[in-house]
């Protein structure tokens, strides 16, 4: 029988406006919201309404703004009786998928999001660094290119999103001196991403201990469905190895190639982008043409589910 897979966004599917509609139209989304509302120094719901864009994108207000309307659309979808048989989030979006999955609770993830977004940033603000999509190589070529780059500092691949769209971060310049050597060795496009920080590089390792403690001090629960993660692309119902590898997801690569890989030889043929914009299903579009995609991401969505 084929299976449904519910994926959840991470960073950069933030847009102004986001979730207003669920607020408007949703006593429960209300309810999420206030709630969450409380836990910060800054207006959530104002700054996911109304903008300005600027504030949006800063990776403290993103991060918890992308997840909290991620779980209200998954709320709504359960009241719908409208399940998955399988879940996965990139980068941020995978605490999404842990929530929604049961392994921990709406607030325990919202604290934990809230951790991890201000450590990410404050390392941002320690290391400046950058990122920069790669279009049209292949991962073995550009992990070659970048271990032959002379210059000094720091580049990783950061996120292996689709066979032809692959992420690189590190140092400001390193990552610009590479993504010339890229250009000149055949890549067809190599552009620099408007983002805070160099994500999924080890220039995000200073945000590594207060985000251990946290998940430490956090009660993970079984999966009651198979949750695919980041680090390994693999299924598990570990909480302890889920627990490990949130840790190592900070400073690994996403492997969100694997990953959709992997749910689709585990039977989903049907995947569905819960939360904002449409970054996951473009992806996997280019990763699985063959499987049904679709997103919801507006109050409306909710009436038009596969």
């Amino acid at each position: 029988m084929d299976k449904k897979a519910f994926v959840f966004p991470g960073q950069a599917s933030q847009y102004v406006g986001m979730g207003k509609d669920f607020y408007d139209n949703s006593p429960r989304a209300r309810e999420l919201y206030d709630q969450a509302a409380r836990y910060f120094d800054f207006d959530l719901i104002g700054l996911s309404f109304n903008g300005p864009q600027a504030e949006l994108t800063q990776t403290r207000v993103t991060q918890p703004a992308i997840f909290v309307l991620s779980l209200i659309i998954f709320e709504e979808l359960q009241a719908r009786q409208y399940l998955p048989d399988m879940v996965a989030g990139h980068s941020l979006g995978e605490y999404s998928a842990l929530v929604a999955a049961g392994v921990m609770s709406f607030e325990d993830g919202l604290r934990l999001v809230k951790i991890r977004a201000e450590e990410m940033q404050r390392a941002s603000e320690l290391n400046r660094g950058t990122m920069a999509a790669i279009i049209g190589m292949e991962q073995d070529v550009i992990a070659q290119v970048i271990s032959q780059s002379g210059v000094a500092g720091i580049c990783q691949i950061a996120n292996i999103n689709a066979p032809s769209q692959i992420v690189i971060s590190g140092d400001v310049y390193k990552v610009q001196s590479v993504m010339a050597d890229l250009k000149s060795a055949g890549a067809k496009m190599a552009v620099e991403l408007a983002v805070g920080g160099a994500f999924h590089s080890s220039l995000m390792e200073p945000a590594r201990a207060q985000l251990q403690v946290a998940l430490e001090n956090t009660n993970f629960n079984v999966p009651r469905f198979p949750v695919y993660c980041n680090v390994t692309g693999k299924a598990t119902r570990d909480p302890q190895e889920i627990r490990s590898n949130l840790i190592q997801q900070l400073t690994a690569p996403v492997l969100w190639v694997q990953s959709v890989q992997n749910m689709i030889n585990d039977g989903a043929m049907t995947f569905v982008e819960v939360g904002p914009g449409k970054v996951l299903q473009n992806l996997i579009k280019r990763i699985a043409p063959q499987v049904t995609i679709s997103g919801v991401s507006s109050f409306g969505d909710l009436e038009n589910l596969p």
